[in-house]
């Protein structure tokens, strides 16, 4: 059993975000409120989830400020009565949930545990696709097609004359590309690759 719990919030409502942190005072879910993304990216806090208040396209700024970054949190977004297309919107930006404000401790508790299963093996396509864009977007455009090429199954000379470059700079451009991508080999290349949609 998890002693605690550590619930990441953002939301620019100061009222909410008070009566969020009353809400869930003196059980074992320890909240760390933000006024902001960016309040909050100036020093990455570490939790179970990210509890955001949707407004305007602030999931998909978070979901790009975490896939430039590297640091990754389950998020879980939240509105007062939202809207149908307002709850897709924020799930296709990368929301797990999606909570009514206001909310009892129970559901937050029901959202920890959704997050624990889809970090336990689950997964979530669009977090494991963003997190190897950020990786890919490291590349410069050359190294890019370099990858490309491998992932095509090409030799370092075939690549070479696809891009019109020596079989040796193709060569210095690979081990660049995969100390970049943080791959410890081709293969690995490969799969970061393809779960960024770079190739298929």
């Amino acid at each position: 059993m998890n002693t605690g719990y550590s619930v990441v919030l953002v939301d620019s409502n100061f009222r909410r975000r008070a009566a969020i942190s009353h809400c869930l005072a003196g059980t074992n879910i320890h909240v760390e409120p933000f006024e902001s993304i960016e309040e909050m990216t100036r020093r990455w806090p570490h939790g179970s989830i990210l509890l955001i208040g949707d407004e305007d396209d602030i999931v998909h700024d978070l979901f790009a400020a975490m896939t430039a970054s590297g640091h990754w949190l389950p998020i879980v977004a939240y509105a007062p009565e939202p809207s149908i297309p307002r709850v897709v919107r924020a799930i296709l930006a990368g929301a797990l949930d999606y909570l009514d404000w206001p909310f009892a401790e129970t559901e937050v508790r029901a959202a920890i545990s959704l997050a624990e299963i889809s970090n336990a093996g689950i997964g979530s396509v669009k977090l494991r696709e963003a997190m190897a864009r950020s990786r890919v977007q490291r590349l410069t455009r050359r190294e890019r097609e370099v990858l490309a090429g491998v992932a095509d199954g090409l030799s370092n000379r075939r690549i070479g004359e696809r891009l019109e470059i020596s079989p040796r700079t193709v060569e210095i451009h690979r081990a660049n590309m995969l100390n970049k991508m943080g791959a410890s080999h081709t293969s690995e290349a490969i799969r970061i690759a393809i779960e960024a949609s770079l190739v298929g």
